[in-house]
């Protein structure tokens, strides 16, 4: 089977991590676990967003492999269309194949006239002001979105614990001294994977006290 489309992912039985790897091999675990532990929930989280993926984990493993595939199989395609629509259809004759999507932009008139005077015309400029303006944002991009990947755990896993809300701010503000020291007292697996979703938001704070 290819497993190119495979995502890294996280299960838990009640507040026990059972398992780490890709969907297809962390979701048999979690099927053997949901037979074998009943009544304690079952639940596969995607390390990169710490968001829940929904898995049916009735029937036999093969079921449930298929069931796995087809999720991964309807996401490349989604992905792939709508790739083709926005690129495919932009795209006139004999013009290479660069990977660009054009899509509708909205500027005031004084924005197309400065955009037109720029060598390359208005699209090499656009381009060249995203591409700075992404590489100058990476790390505060990387910090919200491990902020939002570990509250997505921890306010579904861990949202009637003690000192749930100040530990949510902590994670926003990017105290990582205060955020741990709130977690300290939770399950153990719920902790340590919080603070793994977490710790890319720390990154910068960490370097700074080297």
């Amino acid at each position: 089977m290819d497993q190119q489309n495979d995502i890294a992912c996280t299960a838990f039985c009640g507040d026990h991590r059972i398992a780490c790897g890709d969907l297809r091999q962390v979701a048999l675990t979690a099927k053997a676990a949901s037979e074998r532990d009943r009544p304690q929930p079952v639940f596969i989280w995607e390390n990169a967003t710490g968001r829940l993926i929904d898995i049916d984990l009735s029937g036999t493993e093969a079921d449930v492999l298929a069931r796995v595939i087809d999720r991964q199989s309807r996401q490349k395609t989604q992905g792939d269309g709508a790739n083709e629509a926005h690129g495919e259809k932009q795209r006139g004759p004999g013009r290479p194949k660069l990977g660009v999507v054009g899509r509708e932009v909205t500027l005031l008139p004084r924005h197309w006239d400065w955009l037109r005077s720029q060598p390359g015309g208005a699209s090499v400029a656009l381009r060249k002001l995203v591409e700075q303006a992404r590489l100058a944002n990476v790390d505060k991009d990387r910090a919200s979105r491990s902020q939002q990947a570990a509250y997505a755990f921890l306010s579904f896993m861990c949202g009637d614990r003690p000192g749930f809300e100040e530990a949510s701010r902590a994670l926003f503000r990017g105290e990582r001294g205060d955020f741990e020291a709130l977690i300290a007292g939770w399950p153990t697996d719920n902790r340590d994977f919080a603070k793994s979703l977490a710790a890319p938001g720390f990154q910068e704070d960490s370097d700074g006290g080297q």
